[in-house]
């Protein structure tokens, strides 16, 4: 009886290793939201366009890690977001909320994301340590480095959006 249970439960197993691999890689593009308009970027697409690379330190690991990625505000350029000096009046009542594919979700000020506003980087970071990110934190994560602590770096990023307060 040992014997037939061991192959049933690595056939099971492998069923649910099966199962993982098809959710990850078919996480392959980045949606981008405000109101109406929206747009998807793929991580080929992501890949293809400027990058910056940042420090932060994980409090968890105490270890410092190097994240590459677009900033932020590049993306939502693509969807009509105000950037620069448009970063005023109404602009300053707008909000980002990104969501993990776990549903985990965080919330950044337009202004938090504008460089010409805030001196803090917000990346979509595809690489960490000079490696693609991982099953476990990619293929996309938002990357906050002026942060205390890493809780609005979403791992698994799967959506942002644009929102206004009323």
């Amino acid at each position: 009886m040992e014997i037939r249970m061991k192959p049933l439960r690595n056939f099971a197993f492998l069923w649910i290793l099966a199962g993982v691999s098809i959710a990850v890689s078919a996480q392959t593009a980045l949606k981008i939201e405000n109101g109406s308009q929206q747009t998807s970027v793929s991580l080929d697409a992501l890949k293809a366009l400027p990058h910056k690379t940042v420090t932060v330190h994980n409090p968890h690991e105490n270890v410092d890690e190097t994240y590459a990625g677009v900033p932020l505000i590049e993306l939502l350029k693509q969807v009509g977001t105000p950037t620069g000096k448009d970063v005023r009046g109404k602009a300053l009542a707008e909000y980002v909320v990104a969501t993990g594919s776990d549903g985990y979700k965080a919330v950044l000020a337009l202004a938090e994301i504008e460089p010409d506003f805030h001196p803090g980087d917000v990346l979509v970071a595809d690489a960490m340590n000079g490696k693609p990110l991982d099953a476990k934190v990619g293929p996309f994560r938002l990357v906050v480095t002026d942060d205390k602590r890493p809780a609005r770096s979403v791992r698994n990023l799967v959506s942002v959006e644009l929102k206004a307060a009323e």
